[in-house]
């Protein structure tokens, strides 16, 4: 019928073919380990409050049994590049951190009866703390509350996480 013509899609495969591509869109996400799924997330980066919050976490996860996802996120410094309208480009730092708090976790006695992964990102912790958390599907997110200066003038990571969070949020003083 002329005025219903439907136009094939830019790759030239028929409609019933494209209609497909949306089921397999989940299967291009990052796959991660089922035995993680629905676990606890937890920031780490070997501060006093980060470690309270792991020893939290680790008492969720047993209590829920379910398996527990350490986070540290690596540094990474703005370089003010402002050509034109340009945005800031960040540069990764090397963070050999994440290596001394790998071996520490492995070494700890309370993880030897959990499953836990530690998972290195960079960028903003409150962003990429939420995204591990919806990787795996995390039951919860659990980070050590601020109590410095700094926190209360730029506002803690714990209170911005907890604001934009879509999951439950466990803050630990």
């Amino acid at each position: 019928m002329a005025g219903h013509d439907f136009p094939e899609p830019a790759d030239g495969r028929p409609l019933a073919e494209s209609a497909e591509l949306p089921e397999a869109a989940p299967a291009l996400r990052h796959a991660c380990d089922p035995a993680f799924r629905h676990g606890v997330v937890v920031g780490f980066d070997g501060s006093v409050s980060s470690e309270r919050a792991l020893s939290y976490a680790v008492g969720m996860a047993r209590r829920t049994h379910s398996a527990l996802i350490i986070v540290h996120v690596a540094n990474r410094l703005p370089a003010t590049v402002w050509a034109g309208c340009e945005p800031p480009v960040f540069v990764d730092v090397p963070d050999h951190r994440t290596e001394v708090l790998g071996l520490e976790l492995a070494c700890a006695d309370h993880l030897a009866e959990i499953s836990w992964v530690l998972v290195e990102r960079g960028g903003d912790i409150c962003h990429e703390l939420e995204e591990v958390g919806r990787e795996y599907e995390a039951d919860a997110i659990v980070v050590g509350g601020t109590h410095g200066l700094v926190g209360r003038i730029f506002g803690s990571v714990a209170g911005r996480l907890a604001r934009r969070a879509q999951r439950p949020v466990v803050v630990i003083p």
